[in-house]
């Protein structure tokens, strides 16, 4: 199809406008990657720009040795597989029922969903009710508090109704059960939607902050997210290290450990992302529109 002057115009500009913003994201990343890997000199002149000054990895090196990082690391892994694993499930069992005409009261328990959107208990009376269920400083509270984003949920809703209804009518010819539909027709032609909505959900366990401060007190248990925010705002690491490891401290500086910490808790979800991609654009189209 051959596009218009006018055509081409629009487009040109969206490609210019898309390319500044993708710009404005990516290059930030670039700049702190650039100062985890650049000489104290030059982190502290603010000489760095997109590539590291005197590469170096001594951040890298303190960060690994000096902060419990890998217990950190594998608290996140933690909280993001089995939040994702069972968020995904529930809003699964959720959506589907929901997608169903024949399912009883099936508007009333949309709305009642759908109303949580404008309308929360609020942080106080949900940290009370899982100090009654004794679950502070355990991750089922982080679990619990975030296992169906009603959004995602609606998503996947959409996709789910604007399957075949004649898919429906020939398992149950067939005898196929309601489980048995779901498990081994539904759920397989919903990959590409599932496989964008467990990215959603990863990456909103793998950055959970505020619940953790809030519902896990228990430094042992802290994720990427709370160790890389203590070091940002405390200057303790830095003396620490000043004070066991002289020959070490004289070439750091705070922004570049910062930086580096940064770095190690962006870098999971950069890695991950490309191979999700594929799904993800598919998936956000296919869920977001019916039919």
């Amino acid at each position: 199809m051959k596009h218009t002057k006018g055509e081409k115009l629009f487009f040109g500009i969206n490609y210019i406008i898309l390319f500044l913003i993708g710009l404005s994201c990516v290059l930030p990343l670039i700049h702190i990657a650039a100062v985890s890997f650049s000489d104290k000199n030059a982190v502290a002149s603010g000489s760095v720009g997109l590539w590291p000054v005197h590469f170096q990895l001594n951040y890298y090196k303190v960060l690994f040795e000096e902060t419990p990082v890998f217990q950190a690391l594998r608290n996140s892994v933690i909280i993001t597989v089995v939040g994702t694993v069972l968020s995904l499930f529930t809003s699964v069992l959720a959506a589907y029922p929901l997608s169903k005409r024949y399912f009883i009261g099936r508007k009333f328990y949309s709305f009642v969903i759908i109303f949580t959107i404008l309308f929360a208990g609020g942080i106080i009376p949900t940290y009370l009710l899982l100090k009654t269920l004794g679950l502070i400083n355990s991750y089922w509270a982080l679990w619990l508090t975030g296992l169906v984003s009603v959004w995602n949920m609606l998503v996947l809703r959409t996709f789910f109704e604007g399957l075949p209804e004649e898919l429906d009518e020939a398992s149950r010819i067939d005898g196929c059960s309601e489980w048995r539909l779901l498990m081994q027709i539904v759920l397989p032609l919903s990959i590409p939607v599932l496989a964008a909505i467990s990215l959603f959900y990863a990456v909103s366990y793998w950055n959970a902050f505020n619940s953790v401060l809030i519902f896990i007190s228990n430094s042992d248990k802290h994720n990427m997210s709370v160790l890389v925010q203590q070091i940002i705002q405390s200057e303790t690491l830095l003396s620490e290290v000043t004070n066991t490891r002289p020959d070490l401290a004289i070439m750091l500086a705070s922004d570049g450990l910062k930086s580096a910490g940064i770095v190690a808790i962006t870098l999971p979800m950069l890695i991950i992302y490309p191979f999700m991609q594929r799904f993800f654009v598919k998936g956000m189209l296919i869920g977001a529109v019916k039919g």
